[in-house]
């Protein structure tokens, strides 16, 4: 047996310190590809996608004030996926950097254990992130599915995926184009603005911390492999590991990351179809269809947000959204370029009083 782990700590020290988000990469766009190749868009459907951009642009630019970038990336799952990895490695590279340990000095073998727990924990969150990024993508149709920080405003956009919706909802083809295309441009210009960015960052440090809880059960785990039998089933199904481990309880961590996210998402939504009614007449059964889809056809995003210690369903949903209308009844959807403040985003206790969060960020002095 110590031959056995002495070759796997050899192949460990030749990897560098990349090694976690190599593995994740490539786990990520092997579960991308799926079953039919992750076949790219036809191109008239990438031309009209085109053709309706710059017009979507215009509609946001004029909501916010603001001139923005007019493009749009199309891509096939794989390329949301690299996307994805991109974007969420600065978040998830603390729990890399300082992965979680265990105390295995009453433990049999507990020092060649320990040792082992120190040199996969991060592969373990490269097996944990690449799994997520490839299921994300499956359903998604862009980054704007999760509110996080973004380095850059660039957007990309799966035709594949946007156009199944339309076919699976029965709904015209061009309407879902304008509101995917709406709402990834309003979630690609506030995420990419520094102010709001850093302020989510900061919600994540420690509601990131609090999931990094889900790596030292992994690592637990790690004591029922210290036979090379169950090494073995490992190596051969890594992700088997990473089944049934529940993420931390609600926190105030939890609570403010999930409120920030919660109305982010709410008022995508909304700023889409105040966006689509404009340029197509209003789209009831549109909203309603993609309402019911992140409801229940969103499993993959929904485990993506999970790793973020945030959570996609729940009361604090309905809450955000009630928040939004009223905001919007009441002082109309402009009033949400406050989000692109480092001051405008709401806080948990805002979420059921939209007045006190509406005079906050009116009588800020970044305003």
């Amino acid at each position: 047996m110590d031959g056995m782990f002495g070759d796997l700590f050899k192949m460990l020290g030749q990897q560098g310190p990349d090694a976690w988000f190599q593995t994740a990469t490539q786990l990520a766009l092997n579960v991308a590809r799926g079953d039919d190749g992750d076949p790219n868009p036809p191109p008239s459907e990438r031309q009209r996608l085109e053709e309706f951009a710059p017009l979507v642009g215009r509609h946001v630019d004029a909501l916010f004030g603001v001139s923005s970038n007019p493009e749009v990336t199309v891509v096939n799952r794989s390329g949301l996926t690299l996307a994805a990895l991109q974007q969420w490695r600065p978040l998830i590279s603390p729990m890399a950097e300082a992965p979680a340990t265990l105390d295995l000095d009453e433990v049999e073998g507990g020092a060649m254990m320990a040792q082992l727990a120190s040199s996969l924990g991060p592969l373990f969150l490269g097996f944990q992130l690449g799994s997520v990024a490839g299921h994300f993508s499956e359903r998604a149709w862009s980054l704007s599915a999760l509110a996080l920080p973004r380095e850059d405003d660039t957007r990309h956009l799966v035709v594949n995926n946007v156009a199944h919706f339309a076919q699976e909802w029965s709904l015209e083809r061009d309407e879902v184009y304008v509101f995917a295309l709406a709402r990834e441009f309003v979630a690609a210009l506030i995420l990419s603005q520094p102010g709001t960015g850093d302020a989510l960052r900061a919600l994540l440090v420690d509601a990131v911390r609090e999931a990094a809880a889900a790596q030292g059960d992994v690592l637990q785990r790690l004591q029922g492999m210290i036979n090379p039998d169950n090494m073995a089933s490992f190596m051969s199904n890594p992700e088997a590991l990473l089944e049934e481990i529940e993420l931390p309880g609600e926190t105030d961590a939890t609570r403010a990351i999930n409120a920030a996210a919660a109305v982010l998402g709410a008022f995508f939504d909304a700023a889409a179809a105040e966006i689509t009614s404009a340029m197509m007449g209003p789209r009831p059964l549109l909203v309603e269809a993609w309402r019911r889809h992140r409801l229940t056809d969103a499993r993959g995003e929904d485990a993506a947000a999970a790793l973020f210690a945030i959570t996609n369903q729940g009361p604090h949903h309905d809450a955000a959204r009630e928040f939004v209308a009223r905001i919007a009844l009441e002082h109309g959807l402009g009033a949400f370029s406050a989000l692109l403040r480092v001051d405008g985003l709401p806080s948990h206790d805002d979420l059921g009083d939209p007045d006190a969060w509406f005079e906050r960020v009116s009588n800020s002095p970044l305003a």
